[in-house]
């Protein structure tokens, strides 16, 4: 369970170390037009052009989403990741949302997948982990709550993460999580894949974070990890994913 909390940037800098502590999950304060951004929202759900999600094994129910990031701004593409090493673009479906579209402008940081994920009323997402999707790993997956409602669960391990609409969380992906979307209306998130940055390391500094300890070994496994991705070359991101892969199993 993750149960060390962390605040403010004097916090951060004296006790919190990358290496030795592990960030479970974080609100942050971050204003964006809740309001403008609903409108445009609603407007999408009134069109056909929602996909469903493509890992269909992770839930019951429907699960849509539409791509405003995505591999080479494809809009027919749901998938976070860049299979292909594909650079990440705009879709043409994000510049018909101007108030998500500065939202995401104001996340000062390099900004990989961005999706809208709805979550149908009566729908679950079951217990799963996304690879490589942490602060320590080097890139942090952001849930903006657009539309939810007071029967909407979401699990962290054990912690319940009561998100309200018009807030901003951070949620390590590689650890176990699933929703229930037990209410009478849809739960619409938009999630942004982002690369850590000067920028969003301050950023993670002013917020609230719940953190726990990681065990020694798996410390080292992530700066090593880590320092062979800086590295990039194919044989580095081999042996990075393969030890990533174990460390998950573990």
């Amino acid at each position: 369970m993750c149960n060390l909390t962390l605040r403010t940037t004097l916090i951060l800098k004296l006790k919190f170390d990358r290496r030795n502590f592990m960030i479970c999950y974080g609100k942050f304060e971050f204003a964006y037009d809740i309001l403008s951004v609903q409108q445009e929202v609603s407007l999408l759900l009134k069109n056909e052009i929602w996909l469903a999600h493509y890992n269909q094994a992770q839930y019951t129910g429907e699960w849509t989403a539409l791509p405003l990031r995505s591999p080479n701004g494809d809009v027919s593409n749901p998938i976070a990741e860049s299979l292909f090493k594909l650079e990440f673009k705009d879709t043409p479906l994000l510049q018909t949302l101007p108030s998500v579209r500065q939202l995401m402008q104001n996340l000062k940081c390099d900004r990989l997948s961005a999706r809208l994920l709805n979550l149908k009323a009566g729908a679950i997402i079951k217990p799963h982990k996304d690879h490589d999707l942490s602060f320590e790993n080097g890139e942090v997956r952001l849930h903006f709550p657009i539309f939810t409602n007071e029967k909407v669960r979401f699990y962290l391990e054990n912690d319940l993460l009561e998100m309200g609409e018009g807030e901003c969380w951070y949620i390590n992906a590689n650890l176990t999580h699933q929703v229930f979307n037990d209410g009478p209306t849809d739960r619409i998130h938009l999630v942004v894949d982002c690369k850590v940055n000067n920028w969003l390391t301050n950023f993670f500094s002013a917020a609230t974070l719940t953190s726990r300890e990681q065990k020694k070994d798996t410390a080292q496994l992530l700066q090593v990890i880590s320092e062979l991705k800086l590295q990039n070359t194919p044989t580095t991101n081999a042996l990075a994913a393969q030890l990533s892969k174990e460390l998950d199993h573990e």
